[in-house]
Formats: structure tokens, C-alpha cells, sequence
């Protein structure tokens, strides 16, 4: 097929293909119907796909985003170009045509799923696929024809469209033994199919497929990922990333390590070199493998009241006695708790899943696998024994990498005001890496590498699109930070827009995030001069003392030893001092609350300074000052041999009797 060698010259067709998309020329249809035939070279395949990615992109942004009742114009124009072709192909009475036809509709279902879903619906392509079932077709034309069905069944439309004949077909093909490129396709089709069966509410029960178990399929999809028809790997790993959504799937592959560390074997990695040859298409086959794992160490969402709801008039309407189908919902539950999810975590690490994670995201350089190797990453940092693994690996060096990537990515684009949504999630797993231990140990030794571990904390904690989670996370990771240096914490405080974000979020409702911004503010208190200045000579400062000041009072202990804190550091500015003594003098809340941080300390309080540079000879004239002795005499009385508490409070007990107040007993 000597056209084929034209996709070497494919720069000069592209535009060409973009500039006639609305009636392109018929020798360039058929030069891209006949590039997708399994037997050419993989190579010229891949650059064939990008020649149908430029195309469909040019007619769809030629195009824009108009709509033509339930279909767009883009999808419209490219339907009206592709489909006289493709049915010419899949009619024709030569094999080669056949094949041509239905591996350009499977490969237009991986570019431009809307389109090869339009085309697969019309009448004359499912009379066609019928017909050739009916005619038992060659293992190729059979093996392509199932690709094609496990591409359509991923779509409800589509879905909806097969028959009993087909759906027959389908698991004939996974029983069969002698084909397995076949019973791998096939299986991939039936599992979509019986996925998407459940909620498909235009499938008819009798074309729902009825292949034993997932169990079966489970141990079929081993079998062949232990066999030598490699070319079938890339199926059996995509139909297992399916199975491994259900609870039960998932407990037992996480229990194999023998399964688990031949699925690991597909990826190389430094210390050996991958299981597959060079004809498997790694980035598919790395993206399906990260799927298992990912589907192994997902932590089931918290469901809101509607949502709990939902799922029981689910569980309602499933077929099957009331007291069995209730024993089987509570045995999934069970399996999905968090016991069991952090078990599935822990035997992924112990078999080897981070060093996977980091191969892959070395040897694939792809949007997709680098999403979901963070997705994954975080999962299993949920569980804090398996964070100091991933230190150790060279998670945080990988983390760091895919934020880099991203964070330049959206650097060349001036059409966004902020990153994408999606580096949210590598920097959140970055953060719970610097939220339980050192800076020293997650970035290294080089203070370089902290400073650029706040733009993206930073990022985590503003963005219009981060959730209470992701802000909680953030800021302590940024309070850990702070803690480092002084250097450390004045560049946290000079992060765009961080501040003003963090005190907004000492407002919030929620204990934990209110905490962890207070926390923050008191490490930024005591490290940055910017912070410091902020709360003790602007326009605002009383504001903001006053709110230090409430959050002295408040119910939660940490906060309010981090209020307090904050205060304390203040106390060495005289003009924030001033202020502070507005606050009592219009308000008369601020000595009764330090009082009683003096005199009823909590556990763990005793980390706090207490405020000795208090303005008290303007305090002596209009406040009492009684209970504020008495409660430092308590504290000089029980701290007899703790110097650090015993040295301020002797210090302002003396000042009070310099000022000629009355110290009882002295």
C-alpha cells in the first residue's frame, strides 16, 4: 500500500486538509481512510493520527461553536466529509476495503468521539456491521470490528444502538481461545457495555450482556497480561482499569502482588528495562496501568444528605430479595471504607507503585499520565505512613516537576487569568508531603527549592477553583514553610494577593480552616516584617488587632494560642500597643481576655509569650487591675522552676508595683 509512505510528507497535507474542510479533496479522505490498517507501521499510524487531529480541529475552530439543533456545525461538516467514505469502504467486497473502513471509524473514535458516534448511529454502518457478523468474518477484519465495538460502547448513544446479535457476538469472542487480540477487544466492549447498561435507560435488558462474572473477565484479563500476545496488553489493562471500579475487583488485585508486580513490570523504570517490545504503544499502555492504580487507591467521596438519598432509592430499585441485596450493598460499602482503601494504599507501595509513578511520569511525557500520577500520589499521601515512602522515592522531586511543567505551560498562554484547575492536585499531594515533615526533607538541603515550593502553595490556597480541603492543606504546608527561616517567611508574605486571602480565611466558619490561617498569620507575625508592619502601623491595623484580639476568645485551644501568639509578638511595637489600648478603652474585652489566657491556661499554652509590654501606665488609670495580678501571681506561683514562663510574669509584676499598683501578698 504505497500510500502509505505519504504519511512521511504529512506537514504539507495538513493544510491543505484545514483549508478545504468544508468539501476536502477525495485522494486525501483516502489517503487518511487507509492509514489506520493494523498492519502498518505503528509509526506512520501515530503520525496519521495527527494528521486527523489537525483536520478535525481546523473544521471545528473554522467552525466555531454554532449549533445546529442537538449538534454542533463542526461535528455536522465533519460527519457530512467522513461518512460517504467510510461507507463506501465498509460495503465494498474486498477485504482490504472493509478493514480500511472500520479501522479509520475506531481511530475517529479516539480523535473525535462526537463525530465517529454520529457516523457509527447511522442505519447503513449498523446494517453493515450485522451483515459482516452474519458473513463470520477473517480473525483481522473480526479483531477490528471488536476494537471498533469497545470504542462505540464507551458511549451511551452508541450503546443504545447495538442488538442482541451483536452483544452475542461480543461474548462469543471473549470465550473463544483461539484469538486472543480478539477475546481482549471483546472484552473491553462487554465491559463498557455492562457498565454503561446499569444507567443506560434506552438499553433494552435483553441486549445487556451476560458474561458470568467480573470475576471471569478478571482472571481472563490476567491470564493474557501473563501470556505472550503483547500486542493484546493494551486491552486487557484498559478492560481491567474498567473491572477495577467495583469494590470487590478492587480488594483482590490489591491481595496479588504477584499480578501487581507484573502489571508494574509493563513500565521500565531505572533499574530494569520494561517486560513489553517496542510495538506497544506505551504511553496507552502507562496510561491504563496508572488507571488500576488509581481506581486501587481512591478514597470514596463524602456524599452529601441528596446524595445518600439517591443512593438508597438506587439500592430500591435493583433487583434480587430485600435482605440479600441489603447484605451485598453493606459488604461493598465495607470494602470501600477508608480501613480498606488505606490497606489497598499500603500493599500498592509495599509492590511498588511509587517507583512506577515516577517512571511513568519520566518515560511518557503526557498531560494525561501526569494528571493522573498526581491523582494517585495523593490518594496514597492521604495515609501518613506512606508519605515519608514517597519522600524517599522521589515523590516530591516528581511533584515538583509535573507543577513546574504546568505552571509554564500556563505561562505561554495569555488567554487564562490563573493556572488551570488541574495542577490543583499535584500541588495538593505536594502539599501533604511538607505538611508532616521538614522543609529540609521535602525540598532538600537548598533554600532555592523552598522558595519556589510558595508559588504553588500559594496558588493552591487563592485559586477561584480550590476547595476548603486544598485552602486547609495549603496554608499548612505554607505555615511549615514559614517556620523554616525568616527569609522563608517574608517571601510566603509577599506571594500575590496570600495575605489579604489568609485573613479573610480567619474569619471563616469552619474550626480547621480558621485555625490553620491563624496559624499561619502568627509564624508570618514573628518572621516577616511586611505582616508585622501590616498589623502594627497601617490604616487597618486596629481592624486587625481587634480581630487577633477575638480570636484570643475563641473555644478552639490552637487558635487560640496562635491568636495570642500574634498578639504577643505585637506587644514590641509601641504603636500597635497604642492601639491595642484603644481597643480596651473602647471595647473593655481586651485585659478580661488576657486575663484569662493568664489565668486558666489549657494545655499546651505554656508555648505562648505572655504579653508583657502592654501599655499599662494608661491602663492604670482606667481599668482595674486586680484580677490581672492576682492571675500573674498564680502563674509565678505554679512555674517556680520554668524559667521561660517564670521570667515575663516576675517582669510585669514588677512593673505593675513600679507603677504603684497594689500586688497582694508582696
Amino acid at each position: 500500500m504505497a500510500v502509505i509512505d505519504q504519511v512521511d510528507s504529512a506537514k504539507p497535507i495538513v493544510p491543505s486538509l484545514i483549508n478545504n474542510s468544508r468539501n476536502p479533496l477525495p485522494d486525501e479522505l483516502s489517503y487518511l481512510i487507509t492509514s489506520f490498517v493494523p498492519t502498518n507501521d505503528r509509526g506512520k499510524r501515530s503520525k496519521a493520527y495527527l494528521v486527523l487531529a489537525s483536520y478535525c480541529q481546523g473544521v471545528r475552530v473554522s467552525m466555531g461553536q454554532a449549533q445546529d439543533g442537538r449538534q454542533d456545525v463542526g461535528t455536522q461538516a465533519l460527519s457530512r466529509s467522513f461518512y460517504p467514505v467510510i461507507q463506501a469502504h465498509i460495503t465494498e467486497s474486498q477485504e482490504a476495503g472493509v478493514l480500511a473502513g472500520f479501522s479509520f471509524l475506531t481511530a475517529l473514535f479516539q480523535v473525535d468521539w462526537q463525530v465517529a458516534a454520529d457516523i457509527f448511529q447511522q442505519e447503513a454502518v449498523l446494517a453493515s456491521i450485522s451483515d459482516i457478523l452474519d458473513l463470520y468474518p477473517s480473525d483481522i477484519v473480526s479483531r477490528e470490528i471488536a476494537r471498533l465495538l469497545s470504542q462505540a460502547c464507551g458511549h451511551n448513544a452508541c450503546r443504545a444502538t447495538l442488538t442482541t446479535e451483536v452483544t452475542q457476538w461480543l461474548e462469543a469472542a471473549v470465550r473463544q481461545k483461539k484469538d486472543v487480540s480478539l477475546q481482549s477487544a471483546a472484552a473491553v466492549a462487554i465491559t463498557k457495555l455492562s457498565r454503561g447498561a446499569g444507567t443506560d435507560a434506552l438499553v433494552e435488558s435483553a441486549q445487556r450482556p451476560t458474561y458470568d462474572t467480573d470475576r471471569d473477565l478478571v482472571e481472563l484479563m490476567k491470564g493474557i497480561l501473563s501470556g505472550e500476545s503483547q500486542e493484546s496488553f493494551v486491552d486487557a489493562v484498559e478492560c481491567l482499569a474498567y473491572l477495577s471500579i467495583e469494590p470487590s475487583v478492587k480488594e483482590d488485585l490489591s491481595k496479588d502482588s504477584a499480578f501487581l508486580k507484573k502489571l508494574f513490570s509493563f513500565i521500565p523504570t531505572r533499574r530494569r528495562t520494561s517486560t513489553t517490545s517496542a510495538d506497544i504503544p506505551i504511553n496507552s499502555l502507562t496510561y491504563g496501568i496508572l488507571n488500576v492504580i488509581h481506581n486501587l487507591s481512591v478514597y470514596r467521596p463524602p456524599l452529601s444528605p441528596e446524595q445518600e438519598q439517591v443512593m438508597k432509592l438506587r439500592r430500591m430499585t435493583k433487583s434480587g430479595t430485600t435482605g440479600s441485596r441489603d447484605s451485598d450493598d453493606n459488604h461493598l460499602d465495607t470494602l470501600e471504607d477508608e480501613q480498606h482503601v488505606r490497606e489497598r494504599g499500603r500493599n500498592l507501595v509495599q509492590y511498588g507503585a511509587i517507583n512506577v509513578l515516577i517512571a511513568a511520569i519520566r518515560v511518557a511525557d503526557s498531560q494525561g499520565i501526569m494528571l493522573i500520577a498526581s491523582q494517585i500520589f495523593l490518594n496514597l499521601g492521604v495515609d501518613k505512613e506512606n508519605r515519608g515512602k514517597i519522600l524517599q522515592s522521589g515523590g516530591a522531586r516528581a511533584l515538583a516537576e509535573i507543577i513546574r511543567k504546568s505552571f509554564s505551560a500556563a505561562e505561554t498562554s495569555q488567554e487564562q487569568p490563573e493556572v488551570d484547575a488541574s495542577v490543583l492536585q499535584p500541588i495538593q499531594a505536594f502539599a501533604k508531603l511538607a505538611i508532616t515533615s521538614s522543609p529540609t526533607q521535602v525540598f532538600g538541603p537548598d533554600p532555592g527549592a523552598i522558595y519556589d515550593a510558595i508559588r504553588p502553595f500559594s496558588t493552591l490556597l487563592t485559586h477561584s477553583a480550590s476547595s476548603p480541603l486544598q485552602r486547609f492543606e495549603a496554608m499548612m504546608a505554607l505555615t511549615n514553610i514559614s517556620s523554616h527561616s525568616t527569609e522563608s517567611a517574608d517571601r510566603v508574605a509577599k506571594a500575590n494577593g496570600l495575605v489579604a486571602k489568609i485573613e479573610f480565611l480567619m474569619l471563616e466558619d469552619h474550626v480547621l480552616i480558621r485555625r490553620a490561617a491563624t496559624e499561619l498569620t502568627c509564624n508570618l507575625m514573628a518572621g516577616s516584617d511586611v505582616v508585622f508592619k501590616r498589623y502594627s502601623d497601617s490604616n487597618s491595623a486596629k481592624s486587625r488587632l481587634h480581630v487577633l484580639a477575638a480570636l484570643s476568645d475563641v473555644d478552639d485551644l490552637p487558635t487560640r494560642l496562635a491568636a495570642s501568639g500574634a498578639l504577643a509578638s505585637l506587644t514590641s511595637s509601641p504603636i500597635a500597643c497604642r492601639l491595642l489600648y484603644e481597643l480596651e478603652c473602647d471595647h473593655h474585652r481586651l485585659i478580661p481576655i488576657l486575663t484569662t489566657l493568664i489565668d486558666k491556661p489549657l494545655p499546651g499554652s505554656e508555648s505562648v509569650e505572655s504579653p508583657t509590654r502592654t501599655p499599662l501606665m494608661l491602663l492604670k488609670e482606667e481599668t482595674e487591675l486586680k484580677d490581672l495580678t492576682t492571675a500573674l501571681i498564680v502563674v509565678v506561683k505554679d512555674n517556680t522552676e520554668n524559667v521561660e514562663i517564670l521570667r515575663p510574669a516576675a517582669e510585669a509584676l514588677k512593673c505593675l508595683m513600679d507603677l504603684g499598683v497594689v500586688v497582694p501578698g508582696v
